[in-house]
C-alpha cells in the first residue's frame, strides 16, 4: 500500500492569502474588469479563476484604460510603474507582500548611503524587476556563486547585499558567503530577506524527502519557490516532480513506490493538494499521514486603499442635514 506523507506547512503563505483576498475584494467592490499588473501570484489555476471572474492581467500599464482600477501583484513594482499609474489616473490597490516591501525599503536605504547593492536573485523574476527599479544605477544582480566570485566592482568598500524573498536558503547562503569572503565590509540587511514561508517549506521537504521514494510538488513552472522545492528533493537523490494538478501525475513515477511525499509551493491552492491525495487514495488505496514541521500564524492586513474603500462602503457618509426654517 502507498503511504502519503503530507508536508505541513505547505501551500499559501500570508502574502499570497493577502493578495488573493485583495483581488477578490476589489472585484466585489468595484466590479469587473479589475486590471492586475502581472499575475497576482505565480499559479495558473489562481490566475484562470480570477480571469473567469473578470480580472484582466497585463504586462504594461498602457493596456489599462485611464481611470480604471489596477492591482499591483504580490511581487511588487518599481517606482517607475507607480509614477506611470499616477500619470494615467489609475485607482491603485497595492497587494505587494510586506516582506517584499521590506526589501524595497532596504534598497532605498542602502542607495541613499551611497552603496552599490548586490541583489541576489533570478533575472526576469517580477520581484527582482521591481526591486532593481528602486535604484537601478546602484544595483548589480548576482545569480550564482560563480558570478559572486568573478564580480568586478569599482568601489569595494561601499557595498551591501539583498536577496529575493523566494530563493533557496542554501543557494543564497553560498552566494552570501562568497561575497563576504571577497568583500568583508559588505553590509547586510538588518534581518534576512528570504521569507519565513519559503524557509519553512524548504525545511519540510528536506525532512520528508529522507523518508520518501518520490516527492510531488504542487505549483506552477513559473513559481520560483515551487521549483526550488522539487530541486531540493532532487539534490537529495529523491525523484521529484513539479506538477500543476493531479492530472499531470504519470503512473510510471509511482511504479514500485511505497512512500510519496506531497507538498505545495507558497502560491498553490490547497484544493490541488486535496485532488492529488484523492487520486492516490482512489488509485492506490493510499493512506495519509500529515507531518507538521513548523506552525505558521502569520497574517497580513489588506492594502490600506482597500481597507478605506471597504470602510466607506460599510459606513457611507450621511448626507448633510438641512437647517430648519427660521
Amino acid at each position: 500500500m502507498v503511504r502519503i506523507i503530507l508536508a505541513n506547512p505547505r501551500g499559501f503563505c500570508a502574502g499570497v492569502n493577502m493578495a488573493i483576498e485583495t483581488l477578490d475584494q476589489a472585484l466585489h467592490l468595484f466590479g469587473a474588469p479589475v486590471y492586475v499588473y502581472h499575475e497576482i501570484v505565480h499559479n495558473k489555476h489562481v490566475v484562470e479563476r480570477f480571469r473567469a471572474k473578470g480580472a484582466i492581467f497585463v504586462d504594461s500599464l498602457g493596456e489599462v484604460p485611464a481611470g480604471a482600477t489596477v492591482v499591483f501583484s504580490a511581487h511588487g513594482v518599481s517606482p517607475e510603474i507607480r509614477r506611470a499609474a499616477a500619470d494615467r489616473d489609475l485607482r491603485v490597490i497595492d497587494a505587494t507582500c510586506p516582506l517584499v516591501t521590506k526589501v524595497h525599503t532596504e534598497a532605498v536605504r542602502f542607495a541613499r548611503q551611497g552603496r552599490t547593492i548586490l541583489l541576489i536573485g533570478h533575472e526576469g523574476h517580477d520581484e527582482i524587476t521591481g526591486t532593481m527599479g528602486e535604484a537601478p544605477e546602484r544595483m548589480r544582480l548576482v545569480q550564482s556563486v560563480d558570478e559572486a566570485a568573478t564580480l568586478g566592482l569599482d568601489d569595494e568598500d561601499h557595498l551591501a547585499f539583498l536577496t529575493q524573498t523566494t530563493l533557496s536558503v542554501d543557494d543564497a547562503n553560498q552566494i552570501i558567503e562568497r561575497l563576504r569572503d571577497r568583500f568583508p565590509a559588505v553590509a547586510a540587511p538588518p534581518s534576512e530577506d528570504i521569507c519565513y514561508a519559503t524557509q519553512n517549506r524548504q525545511e519540510a521537504v528536506r525532512q520528508l524527502a529522507r523518508e520518501a521514494d518520490v516527492v510531488l510538488v504542487l505549483g506552477s513552472q513559473n513559481s520560483s519557490n515551487s521549483r526550488r522545492l522539487a530541486e531540493i528533493a532532487g539534490e537529495m537523490g529523491v525523484p521529484a516532480h513539479l506538477i500543476d494538478c493531479a492530472s499531470e501525475i504519470e503512473p510510471g513515477w509511482l511504479a514500485g513506490v511505497e512512500r510519496v511525499a506531497i507538498t505545495a509551493g507558497a502560491s498553490a491552492p490547497e484544493e490541488l493538494v486535496a485532488e492529488c491525495v484523492a487520486y492516490l487514495e482512489a488509485r492506490y488505496g493510499a493512506s495519509v499521514e500529515d507531518r507538521r514541521t513548523r506552525t505558521e500564524d502569520m497574517h497580513f492586513q489588506l492594502p490600506v486603499e482597500l481597507r478605506r474603500a471597504l470602510a466607506a462602503r460599510q459606513h457611507p457618509a450621511e448626507p448633510p442635514v438641512a437647517p430648519e426654517p427660521v
